[in-house]
């Protein structure tokens, strides 16, 4: 065999990682690593799961490379479908999670006449997600090395984007990559609502309502110029400690600027998110702050509905939040309460067409 021959996987393996890493999106980064890994193995359907700290499944992301045959000729279709629920994980596949995250490498599981085999995807040492594939034969020590190899470019890249996107500070999620993946995350709950609509054999207590609610700490200028900014600093920390205490692992987070904070969260009505945000209200009420003492927050919410402009939902939030504002401060305020009490007055707004 010569050495072209030997290396003619090198080049192409070579252009899918610098196609990679150009971009700057991290949702788009791993739909690029479905596709770049999936062409290489000679596989059509690949997966990729995102856990969190506990090893549940907070996303899924399956890529299927359907070959068409139209008119004599053949073209390979590419398809990408992202959901955020883990109903639809099988209990095989749970188990084979379960094996690779206690022995840290990749493992396998005959499913039928194919293998099952599953690598894990490491980040600060501990197992991120998972890369999933099916095939009828085991994989060899090339393909393994290159699985290997573009998992470890992924993790490295990846890290250094979600640095990028993550308050200095606080470690949370920032308004950049909040109002970067705004749509995208509006595309994800209306295919989740639907999904929990439509699908019989979802789980009874599937919430099928999201909220949107602002946070803004009070006062904190007088704590920046009371006690300096390393204090305020400090406090801000603590804040975003407690309200991640208060919510729920799968319950998303950002610091939008200074003291405001968002957070969307999924509840099955109107008083389980009352409920959820008043908690965060009372969290950070009885909580004794070193050398500042109590403080408090206001906040302003709304339904996150998909057929509402996710911008016009932030407007509506914000309106609420002013309310609250105005109103003393330390209260949760929801949007569409104000407009039935005609404490707010409804602006033209943007909508979407669902269909």
């Amino acid at each position: 065999m010569s050495n072209q021959q030997s290396d003619s996987g090198l080049p192409s393996i070579l252009k899918k990682l610098g196609a990679m890493t150009a971009i700057r999106d991290t949702s788009m980064v791993e739909q690029s690593l479905l596709r770049t890994l999936g062409p290489l193995l000679g596989i059509l359907e690949t997966s990729f799961y995102r856990v969190d700290d506990y090893g549940n499944v907070l996303r899924a992301l399956y890529h299927t490379r359907t070959v068409v045959d139209a008119l004599g000729s053949k073209r390979i279709v590419d398809n990408l479908e992202e959901v955020t629920y883990e109903q639809h994980i099988s209990a095989e596949l749970r188990n084979l999670f379960d094996s690779v995250r206690l022995l840290r490498k990749s493992c396998c599981r005959k499913l039928g006449l194919k293998l099952l085999i599953c690598y894990p995807i490491f980040g600060e040492n501990q197992v991120l997600g998972y890369f999933v594939f099916q095939r009828d034969r085991e994989v060899t020590a090339v393909e393994d090395a290159i699985i290997q190899g573009v998992l470890e470019v992924f993790t490295n890249y990846f890290a250094l984007l979600d640095s990028s996107q993550r308050d200095q500070l606080t470690g949370l999620l920032n308004r950049y990559s909040l109002e970067t993946n705004l749509d995208r995350l509006w595309n994800l709950l209306s295919a989740k609502l639907h999904s929990s609509r439509d699908d019989d054999n979802a789980r009874v207590n599937t919430p099928q309502t999201y909220w949107l609610c602002i946070l803004d700490v009070d006062h904190f200028k007088t704590i920046n110029d009371t006690f300096g900014h390393m204090i305020g600093d400090e406090v801000l920390i603590m804040v975003t400690r407690l309200l991640q205490g208060s919510l729920r692992q799968s319950d998303l987070l950002y610091r939008y600027g200074g003291e405001e904070f968002v957070a969307i969260i999924a509840a099955n009505d109107f008083e389980s998110a009352r409920e959820a945000f008043e908690r965060t209200r009372l969290c950070i009420e009885q909580f004794l702050f070193p050398q500042v003492g109590h403080i408090t927050i206001s906040g302003g919410f709304s339904s996150a509905d998909p057929s509402v402009l996710p911008q016009e939902v932030m407007h509506r939030a914000d309106s609420a939040l002013y309310a609250a504002k105005n109103a003393g401060r330390n209260r949760i305020y929801d949007y569409d309460t104000l407009m039935k009490q005609g404490v707010l007055q409804e602006a033209a707004t943007g909508t979407i067409d669902l269909f």
